[in-house]
């Protein structure tokens, strides 16, 4: 029996040292990418704004093509949903709505995930002309991965993990917009 205890007792100070450190860790994430496109500022823009369009160019879509895509609401509006449900683990289901625009400048939204596990983030989607025929493309995503699962975000290299989808996303808009 003495064996069984002190090996339970090595579990229990295992757990409490994890769930302690977990307190002290970062909970948030943020995440930037940028990319400049020849093309003015309001073409770029007014091209971004619609839900429809940023499924043309982001890299979820492409990851399963057969995934069902639902809009509501007007497209470009505060307020528009694209809602999106996939057996692709790496799309799973969840829902973006636009939640404020700043005309000619940005777009903010809300994102929803339903699976294959819950969460909320934020995202936007800023313009800003840097000549007259070229426009910084700027996306990012951010959220809070709550206590104690925060111990996980330090392995979940966020930044290369999500990063690499945005950039992969603003690389394949820069492709659409520059022909």
């Amino acid at each position: 029996m003495g064996i069984i205890k002190k090996i339970l007792v090595v579990l229990i100070f295992i757990l409490a040292s994890a769930l302690i450190a977990a307190y002290f860790m970062p909970k948030k994430y943020e995440v930037e990418k940028e990319i400049t496109i020849n093309k003015p500022v309001d073409s770029v823009f007014n091209y971004v704004r619609f839900l429809k369009n940023q499924n043309e160019f982001n890299v979820w879509t492409k990851i399963d093509p057969k995934m069902k895509l639902t809009y509501s609401g007007t497209d470009g509006a505060v307020g528009s949903i694209s809602a999106w449900e996939s057996k692709a683990k790496k799309v799973g289901v969840g829902e973006q709505e636009i939640t404020k625009i700043t005309e000619g400048k940005r777009i903010d939204f809300a994102l929803r995930f339903k699976e294959p596990f819950e969460d909320t983030a934020v995202g936007f989607t800023s313009t800003e002309a840097i000549g007259a025929n070229q426009t910084k493309v700027k996306c990012g995503v951010s959220g809070v991965i709550p206590y104690p699962m925060n111990i996980m975000l330090p392995f979940m290299k966020m930044e290369e993990m999500l990063g690499n989808d945005l950039q992969k996303g603003l690389e394949n808009l820069k492709t659409k917009m520059d022909n």
